[in-house]
């Protein structure tokens, strides 16, 4: 049975489950559905009953002990699906967000991830959100899950339930060191941020 997290939870991932190393988190929302506006002349003429697509990037920053991306192979996204150590694979961009389930899915192999990375920090933002005038207020449904893979047992499960209109990044949790042990963090907070290098650019 999954735990359910609330917004600045923590929790002990490897203490107490032994062995845990190989992990899936799962990313996941929902486009809101727009009801139709102007009847049948604003169908004729360009009206839409749904929501552009909304194309949500998930993205990893592997962050040293000063929680500074010290390289740029150390971000993990639809551009560099794998780290050069192995441990984080992203399986791939979905472009819609559409059904049901994980919109995106990234492995991550805690016994590979190299001593000097303290922390894993999971990001999702608006691809070319400005130009397409989309913001966070425009998905619903927002999680992350974390799956052990050996047993396909779900672990932890965050639903983001906070408004985020006007945001257009999701830094939506970590996982991080602590001692000899890891821990997740439900983050939660929406920045402004336009694009994943202006969010490098802050580490």
């Amino acid at each position: 049975m999954a735990i359910n997290l609330q917004k600045g939870q923590r929790i002990d991932l490897t203490k107490g489950n032994k062995g845990l190393s190989k992990l899936l988190i799962g990313l996941g929302w929902d486009p809101i559905e727009r009801e139709k506006s102007g009847g049948f002349l604003s169908g004729l003429f360009g009206g839409s009953s749904a929501s552009a697509d909304i194309d949500c990037d998930a993205s990893v920053l592997m962050l040293d002990i000063n929680g500074k991306l010290s390289r740029k192979q150390d971000l993990v996204y639809f551009g560099n699906l794998r780290s050069m150590c192995g441990s984080i694979i992203h399986t791939g961009d979905n472009l819609t967000g559409e059904g049901e389930g994980d919109d995106e899915q990234i492995l991550v192999d805690l016994h590979l991830v190299p001593q000097e990375i303290h922390k894993l920090v999971f990001v999702v933002n608006i691809y070319d959100c400005i130009r397409r005038k989309q913001d966070f207020g425009l998905i619903q449904n927002a999680f992350i899950r974390v799956v052990n893979t050996d047993h396909q047992e779900e672990l932890i499960r965050y639903n983001l339930t906070d408004n985020y209109a006007g945001k257009t990044t999701l830094i939506v949790g970590e996982i991080y060191r602590h001692n000899a042990e890891w821990k997740f963090a439900a983050i939660g907070e929406g920045t402004q941020d336009a694009s994943l290098s202006e969010i490098v650019k802050k580490y």
